[in-house]
């Protein structure tokens, strides 16, 4: 088994230090490399960690656009996409991916209902899920609504593509170390 992930973004966080305490190796992918056509990189996951959209934390999204059809076809050949919270009011911050997503930005806390999706587990376990913090909601979308908060607020999405799979949400927290072991982890790792 493989355990990889590439973090996207301008430098490496703190949050790729929690990957690799949880036994994924960790590779920084920035955006002069996510959208160079040259960049080779070989992963069972990639992760788009919480801020990617707003211009104040990061010059991610320009690169996330120009590098739209690499990321379908990583994602179509098996790999996994993780993101984030956009964390920017726009409504044009997930227009990178590969289906309809709308997200509204709002800080609030919430308590998280789970439905049965992959990965098996979910990215609160070993956490209370009776106050979650998010960054915001997702509506009109397309993909299975995994998480809803109170009110119905749909906090998770799960999109899957040819032999891979998208997960976007909204909580604005680190996922569970079982989250991160299953959905870092495959028999193999995917060409970016």
């Amino acid at each position: 088994m493989k355990s990889k992930t590439g973090v996207v973004w301008d430098c490496s966080l703190l949050f790729n230090r929690y990957l690799e305490d949880c036994g994924v190796a960790c590779e920084l992918v920035t955006p002069h490399m996510l959208a160079a056509p040259f960049f080779r990189g070989r992963f069972v996951s990639l992760i788009v960690p919480t801020g990617f959209a707003n211009p104040k934390f990061s010059g991610l999204l320009p690169a996330l656009r120009a590098s739209s059809p690499r990321i379908r076809r990583f994602v179509e050949q098996g790999g996994r996409l993780l993101v984030f919270g956009a964390m920017d009011p726009s409504p044009a911050s997930y227009d990178w991916l590969p289906f309809k997503l709308k997200y509204l930005h709002e800080y609030f806390r919430t308590s998280v209902t789970f439905e049965k999706a992959p990965p098996s587990c979910t990215p609160m376990d070993q956490f209370s899920a009776d106050e979650v913090e998010c960054d915001g909601y997702f509506v009109d979308f397309e993909g299975l609504a995994v998480a809803k908060g109170e009110g119905g607020r749909v906090l998770m999405v799960c999109h899957p593509l040819g032999k891979g799979v998208i997960i976007v949400t909204s909580f604005h927290e680190y996922p569970s170390r079982p989250f991160v072991e299953e959905f870092c982890t495959a028999d193999r790792e995917t060409l970016f």
